[in-house]
């Protein structure tokens, strides 16, 4: 059993641990600490990508700054997926659509101060089964990367 503490942030919650339940009664420890937390409705995981409880804590101010800039970052995130996306200038409808239909799965801190905000097609016409796409912001929040993963 695990003896990492459980990390808590006033704004967040609780992160603990991420862990498996092995099916021979094992339990595997990952190098990273989350919870969950209810977000416009949307259940949305919080990560700090370490298995360190000293740099989880120094993750976490940057994941809260994340989460209270989700008014405006929002568009921002949904318009940079579309424009890594499309062949030209996407339209207004394009960038519209994709702002209803692109949702936050999850907030991922690192330990450099950047953020990866992983993004679910809620309508699946966007991307294919089992892929989504990934928004990358620096330290001071531009978008520095979008990538899609599995």
């Amino acid at each position: 059993m695990s003896d990492a503490p459980e990390i808590t942030y006033p704004e967040l919650g609780a992160f603990r641990r991420a862990r498996t339940e092995l099916l021979d009664g094992g339990v595997l420890d990952h190098d990273w600490y989350s919870t969950l937390v209810e977000i416009d409705g949307e259940s949305v995981e919080l990560t700090a990508s370490s298995g360190a409880p000293e740099e989880v804590r120094a993750m976490l101010p940057r994941i809260a700054e994340t989460v209270r800039a989700l008014p405006t970052l929002r568009r921002v995130l949904s318009d940079a997926v579309v424009t890594s996306f499309s062949e030209g200038e996407p339209t207004a409808a394009e960038l519209d659509d994709a702002a209803s239909d692109l949702e936050l799965q999850t907030i991922e801190g690192h330990p450099d101060g950047s953020v990866t905000v992983h993004l679910n097609d809620g309508c699946g016409e966007h991307f294919p089964e089992g892929s989504w796409p990934a928004v990358h912001l620096d330290r001071d929040g531009a978008v520095t990367d979008v990538t899609v993963e599995a």
